[in-house]
């Protein structure tokens, strides 16, 4: 096998760039271990030992991260005859619909799979609104039916996996290696779709990337959200947000179903760290809150979300004693689960081979391999305590147009096999505050799919593959018109 290059954490890669692919061994005990150590100033790093690995070569194309985005790269992928491997951190498929409890979805109204989607929770009666754009949905029944359709493609899903390091031979990405309970694997392929959201993998392989204003941040803060259960919803009308209509100003609309929660909490005696406080219907008597907001945490630093996630969660509870002790309306109400994973909106954008930028939503920038037409305007959330009692949500001083977002900004630059779907595509910080909600994630991954299994059926690079056959590949399939 030709060498591999490592492209993964700073205190594992000298050792890992030695390592072969082959069959497992485990790592070294007692004073073998010791003997690592040795020579280390203060044991302030640690050479872990190289080990062979099982490598598993049986996809054309793996997809990391089964959210929005990498389920619909991994569902388009299989059904363009593609064999197909996706992987997940959590325990369930979805991502932010799903363990981020996200339970509204924006800018949904386009072809394909947004449409199928959509007809589907439909028939399970699990959407609330029928605005094909924007709606609330039920994240468990979101859970069921994304595995569904999964499974019926042929997509061969693994949860509780992360990935852990990638390898390139040259530019091409070739392999990478997960982290589960079955310990350490391989896996190599032709084509890999990072959907991570954050640009995990496209930042293990290599790739250059921002974050945020810039590398140091300031980012958009972080967001729990929580299923809370009421006594009688019809008594919280005029505090949940498009319960009705879809206006956000106006008698009944967002903005106004705001200011009176907002009222109401300070009636409770509590202020939220979000300056939109937000109470969304889901289904009867159960109700999303979504009240915090976690300032200045990088996406990458494990230490810093679990403390955003132990204050979030607190906040949450805070909050929903707080409404509980004014009674009336609000006896009885409680928390009945947040989310598995905090809401992030800022994580690292893979450079590639095209980069969305401010002007394409001034101009309204039209493409030949537009790959989605984005409607959402630009959404930038305050980046500070302080800025946030000033003002919550800004829209980046412009007037934006609908505009396209090109395949060229899903493929990577520099790396050779390698496309991104969702927030992870390259942008700048303006054009990501638009793009980044989910209806648009799930256009990117049907593009990415549907690409990464031509390439890869074809032996040929993604960025050698035009998009005029992906759309006449989609059209084929049916996920398009």
């Amino acid at each position: 096998m030709k060498a591999a290059t490592l492209h993964a954490s700073l205190t594992r890669r000298h050792f890992l760039q030695a390592a072969a692919l082959g069959a497992v061994a485990g790592p070294p005990t007692g004073r073998a271990a010791e003997a690592l150590l040795t020579g280390v100033p203060g044991g302030k790093s640690f050479a872990e030992p190289a080990r062979t690995l099982p490598l598993v070569n049986d996809a054309d194309v793996i997809v990391c991260g089964a959210g929005p985005a990498g389920i619909a790269a991994a569902i388009t992928a299989a059904r363009a005859g593609a064999r197909t491997r996706l992987f997940e951190v959590h325990g369930c498929l979805g991502g932010v619909w799903t363990a981020g409890l996200l339970t509204y979805i924006f800018d949904f109204n386009k072809p394909g799979l947004a449409r199928e989607i959509t007809r589907r929770l439909d028939e399970r009666a699990a959407r609330r609104s029928q605005n094909p754009d924007r709606f609330v949905y039920e994240p468990e029944e979101m859970k069921v039916l994304v595995e569904e359709m999964c499974a019926a493609a042929g997509v061969k899903f693994q949860l509780h996996t992360r990935v852990a390091a990638a390898f390139r031979e040259g530019s091409r990405l070739s392999t990478i290696v997960t982290e589960s309970k079955a310990g350490r694997e391989a896996w190599s392929a032709p084509v890999f779709i990072d959907a991570t959201g954050d640009g995990d993998l496209g930042a293990q392989a290599g790739c250059g990337w921002d974050v945020g204003q810039a590398k140091d941040c300031p980012c958009q803060p972080l967001t729990m959200n929580a299923l809370a259960v009421v006594r009688d919803a019809k008594a919280l009308a005029e505090f949940t947000s498009f319960n009705g209509t879809d206006a956000f100003t106006g008698p009944g609309g967002h903005l106004t179903c705001v200011e009176a929660f907002k009222r109401e909490l300070k009636r409770a005696g509590v202020e939220t760290s979000y300056g939109h406080p937000t109470l969304f219907p889901v289904r009867e008597n159960l109700v999303m809150l979504m009240l915090n907001h976690e300032y200045g945490i990088k996406p990458w630093d494990a230490a810093a979300i679990t403390e955003a996630t132990v204050r979030a969660r607190a906040e949450v509870f805070r909050v929903m004693r707080a409404l509980r002790q004014l009674g009336g309306r609000w006896e009885g109400v409680q928390i009945a689960a947040t989310a598995e994973q905090i809401g992030i909106r800022d994580g690292r954008r893979i450079h590639g081979r095209y980069t969305m930028g401010r002007q394409d939503l001034i101009t309204g920038a039209r493409h030949a391999d537009a790959v989605a037409r984005v409607t959402f305007g630009v959404d930038i959330h305050a980046d500070s305590r302080t800025r946030n009692d000033v003002e919550t949500i800004s829209h980046g001083d412009l007037k934006m147009r609908p505009y396209d977002i090109p395949l060229r900004a899903l493929i990577a630059k520099g790396v050779d096999g390698l496309l991104m779907a969702g927030r992870c595509i390259s942008g700048d910080f303006i054009s990501h505050a638009s793009y980044r909600v989910t209806g648009n994630a799930v256009a990117m991954g049907e593009a990415a799919g549907v690409v990464a299994a031509l390439a890869a059926k074809s032996g040929r690079p993604p960025h050698a593959v035009g998009w005029s056959e992906g759309t006449a590949k989609l059209t084929q399939m049916g996920q398009r018109g």
